[in-house]
């Protein structure tokens, strides 16, 4: 099964795709999609769109993992970050992937069994798990093959999803 992992951004995208056979893990390709801060935001939105639409096409994913939002100061980088999740997920949506949501906490408890694990903890076993000789950056990426691999561990797949 191939993966999609996200985290979603305007600015930066963290993207990732992993193929999980039974309990491994493999990287097959991840990366970051991005744009220019002086853009206006809908043309940096168009351009996540068809970037996600391309990747999708290319890496041929069965599932989408992306994580939720949190933010509990900026409202205005909230508002911006909330629009470019908007045209991510309705990407992988156009594309038919089931979409899958998961919280920081969450992701943390599936990677390192801790809710307070830090950042540096997350890329440890992100680096452990896919066999990469260091932490991708920017951490974004890094974080989009947490969420990729917090999927895989969950087993919440299509099979279960199309039975609910």
């Amino acid at each position: 099964m191939i993966i999609m992992g996200l985290d979603p951004g305007l600015a930066i995208v963290g993207y990732s795709f992993i193929e999980k056979k039974g309990n491994s893990y493999k990287a097959i390709e991840y990366g970051a999609i991005t744009t220019e801060a002086k853009m206006p935001t809908s043309l940096r939105l168009e351009h996540i769109h068809r970037e996600m639409l391309s990747l999708i096409d290319a890496f041929q994913p069965e599932e989408l993992a992306i994580e939720e939002l949190f933010f509990n100061k900026n409202v205005k980088t909230a508002i911006a970050v909330a629009q470019a999740r908007g045209v991510e997920i309705l990407s992988a949506q156009l594309k038919g992937l089931p979409i899958y949501e998961y919280t920081p906490l969450q992701v943390k408890q599936g990677l390192v069994g801790y809710g307070r694990a830090d950042k540096k903890q997350i890329q440890h076993m992100v680096k452990i798990l896919l066999n990469l000789p260091k932490v991708p950056k920017p951490d974004d990426v890094a974080d989009a093959l947490a969420i990729a691999l917090t999927h895989g561990h969950t087993g919440r797949f299509k099979d279960q999803y199309l039975m609910e």
